[in-house]
C-alpha cells in the first residue's frame, strides 16, 4: 500500500491501533452497512432482529474469550477509556482508597484525578524503571478503606506485564475490587476472569482484538452494582422514566456502534480461530528480533523489560541526538516505517523510566508484521543512529 510519501509502509504502531484488520472485518462492517443497516433491540422487524443477532454473538465470543459465564455481565461502550470511567465513577464514592500503579495510562490518571477532588484517596504504587511491580508494594499499599486495586495487565509506553492474577489474589484477599485495563493485552495475551479474580475488566476493540475504532466494553462481576454516568433510551422498559436495573441495557443507551461492533465480532472469532497461543507466539519472535538489533545500535537507548517474555509487542526507545518526534518523523518520511511519539498519553508511566521530559520513539509490531519488517526497522533506525550528530 502506498503512503503519504509514495512509499511501502511498515505499519509498527499497533498499540495505539492494530492495522491491518483481518479481511473479514472489513467484510463484516460494510455487509452491516449494506445489507442490515437497522438498529438492535428497537421493534420487532426482521432487520432490528438481524442487529440484535449480531451484537450478542459479539457479546457471547468475548465471554467465551474472557471465560465469563454470563454474556450479560459485558457491557459494550465506545472505548476503553469510556469503560474505565464507569468502572471508577460508578463504584467510588468520597472516603474510598483506590491502589494504581505508576504505570498507568491517562485513561486511568485522570478519572482518578478528577476523583480525587470528591475526596477519594488515591495510592500511587512507584514501579521499577522497568516498569515491573513489586508486589509486596502493594500488599503494604492497601489499607482499611481500600475499595479498590486498579491496574493495566500490560503497559503502552515499554510493554512490561503486570502479575494480573498474583494483585487479583492480593485484592481478593483483602476485600478490595480489582479492575483491570486490557487495553494493550485483549486478544494478545490469555484473560481468565474467574482465574485471575477480576471483578472489572475495561478493554478497547480496536487494538488487539483486531476491530474497528469506537468499540470496547467493560466486564461486571454479579452482584457489584455500579451507578451508570448515562441514562436514555434502551428499547426496553420504555414506558419507566427510571434507567433499567438489568444488564447490559442498564449502561447501554442510545443506538449502539452496530457497524463496529460487527467488526468487533469478526475480529474476535477471527482471533478464536487462530488461537491467542499464535499471536502471542509470532508477536513475542517479532520483539525479541527486535529488541536483538536495536540493542547492537551506538547511540539508541530502550526501555522496559528488554526482555519478549516479560513484555508485550511494545518498544521504547530513543536515538542520542534526536528528539523523538524527528526520529518517528524520519522513520516515516525516508522508511515508510510508522511509529508513535510523544508521552504516549502515559506521563505516569514516562515520570517512571525517566523520559518525562523527552518522551520516546515507540515500535509495536502486530500479528500481520514479518520478520522483514523488523529488519527493515532495524536497519533504518541504525542508518539514523550513524548520521545523527552526539
Amino acid at each position: 500500500m502506498k503512503g503519504l510519501f509514495s512509499m511501502d509502509i511498515t505499519y509498527l504502531d499497533n498499540a495505539a491501533t492494530s492495522w491491518p484488520k483481518p479481511e473479514c472485518v472489513y467484510r463484516a462492517v460494510d455487509r452491516f452497512n449494506r445489507e442490515i443497516g437497522a438498529n438492535p433491540g428497537r421493534g420487532s422487524h426482521r432487520k432490528t432482529i438481524e442487529a440484535g443477532m449480531l451484537v450478542l454473538e459479539t457479546r457471547e465470543m468475548l465471554a467465551g474469550l474472557f471465560n465469563v459465564k454470563d454474556s450479560s455481565r459485558i457491557v459494550f461502550m465506545p472505548n476503553v477509556t469510556y469503560a474505565l470511567n464507569l468502572a471508577l465513577k460508578g463504584i467510588l464514592n468520597p472516603g474510598d482508597h483506590v491502589v494504581i500503579s505508576s504505570m498507568e495510562h491517562n485513561a486511568v490518571a485522570r478519572p482518578l484525578h478528577a476523583l480525587e477532588q470528591t475526596g477519594v484517596e488515591v495510592s500511587v504504587v512507584q514501579c521499577a524503571p522497568d516498569g515491573s511491580l513489586d508486589l509486596r508494594d502493594v500488599e503494604l499499599a492497601v489499607k482499611a478503606n481500600t475499595r479498590m486495586i486498579c491496574m493495566l495487565h500490560a503497559s503502552n509506553l515499554t510493554g512490561t506485564i503486570m502479575p494480573v492474577e498474583e494483585v487479583g489474589r492480593i485484592a481478593k484477599e483483602r476485600g478490595a475490587l480489582f479492575l483491570v485495563d486490557a487495553a494493550q493485552t485483549a486478544g494478545v495475551l490469555p484473560i481468565d476472569v474467574e482465574a485471575q479474580h477480576i471483578d472489572l475488566l475495561a478493554f478497547t476493540g480496536h487494538k488487539g482484538l483486531l476491530g474497528p475504532q469506537g468499540t470496547g466494553g467493560l466486564y461486571i462481576r454479579p452482584g457489584l452494582e455500579v451507578r451508570p454516568l448515562v441514562e436514555g433510551g434502551t428499547g426496553s422498559l420504555s414506558e419507566e422514566l427510571s434507567q433499567p436495573d438489568f444488564l447490559p441495557d442498564r449502561f447501554e443507551s442510545g443506538t449502539p456502534n452496530t457497524p463496529g461492533l460487527a467488526g468487533l465480532g469478526a475480529g474476535v472469532r477471527y482471533l478464536l480461530e487462530v488461537g491467542i497461543e499464535k499471536v502471542r507466539r509470532h508477536e513475542q519472535e517479532l520483539t525479541e528480533l527486535l529488541l536483538c538489533g536495536l540493542k547492537e545500535i551506538k547511540g539508541v537507548t530502550l526501555y522496559g523489560p528488554c526482555d519478549s517474555r516479560r513484555q508485550t509487542a511494545v518498544v521504547s526507545l530513543n536515538v542520542a541526538g534526536l528528539d523523538c518526534g524527528e526520529l518517528c518523523f524520519m522513520l516515516d518520511r525516508n522508511y515508510g516505517i510508522i511509529s508513535r511519539s510523544g508521552l504516549h498519553c502515559s506521563p505516569l508511566a514516562h515520570r517512571t523510566i525517566g523520559t518525562i521530559k523527552k518522551g520516546t520513539c515507540r515500535l509495536s509490531p502486530g500479528f500481520f508484521n514479518t520478520p522483514e519488517d523488523i529488519e527493515k526497522t532495524v536497519r533504518a533506525v541504525a542508518e539514523i543512529a550513524r548520521e545523527s550528530k552526539w
